[in-house]
């Protein structure tokens, strides 16, 4: 599991449709869909139900949900803290 397979499942997940989360994430749906069908073939359970009109979350997906979003949110916190760390005496 990536962070970009999470990050595009919480886009998704938001916008109950993949062609609307890919332009959210400015990528095409193509690459978008793949990488959510291989987050789901890792995990081995569907994450959404897919229809003409959109995606919606399934039990699996909503547990998920909360969990990437916090991922994400950890991750951001770090990199955040690395970048704004005074620099060290060089002596």
């Amino acid at each position: 599991m990536s962070l970009t397979q999470l990050r595009y499942f919480v886009a998704v997940a938001e916008e109950g449709h993949a062609g609307r989360a890919a332009l959210r994430l400015h990528v095409s749906q193509p690459p978008l869909s793949r990488q959510i069908r291989a987050l789901e073939e890792e995990l081995g359970v569907a994450l959404f139900d897919r229809t003409a009109k959109g995606m919606s979350l399934r039990p699996d997906g909503a547990a998920l949900l909360p969990r990437a979003k916090q991922i994400l949110s950890d991750v951001a916190s770090l990199a955040d803290g690395i970048r704004t760390r005074p620099a060290p005496n060089r002596s």
